[in-house]
């Protein structure tokens, strides 16, 4: 199912909001989001790189990890009511406008 990032920032939100605990902290959530980009870029090395996995590691795959920083990020633009869905349009704004010239575009018949 195709979720737009309105309904994951609520579906997120909802599943928080059912906690007395609430969002960590933005400074805690941080923290969180760079553990997990440390378990991502583990991931990517293991499958990718050239530091292949012990017989004795679990068996995580880079989609689960990707889902975990999604997650985290989710958490902390919903704490600081950041809307994920203009914050991308906004970005996609200045990579359209700063960044067209920047790389080698691809032949139209490529």
């Amino acid at each position: 199912m195709d979720k737009t990032l309105k309904e994951m920032q609520k579906e997120v939100d909802d599943y928080i909001g059912q906690f007395k605990e609430g969002y960590f902290s933005p400074l805690a959530m941080m923290a969180r989001l760079t553990e997990e980009m440390g378990e991502l870029a583990r991931e990517i090395n293991h499958y990718h790189g050239e530091k292949p996995k012990k017989a004795t590691e679990e068996e995580k795959t880079i989609e689960e990890e990707l889902g975990d920083v999604q997650f985290v990020l989710t958490c902390l633009a919903n704490s600081l009511n950041i809307d994920l869905a203009s914050a991308h349009e906004r970005v996609m704004k200045k990579f359209n406008t700063r960044d067209k010239d920047r790389w080698t575009r691809k032949e139209e018949n490529e």
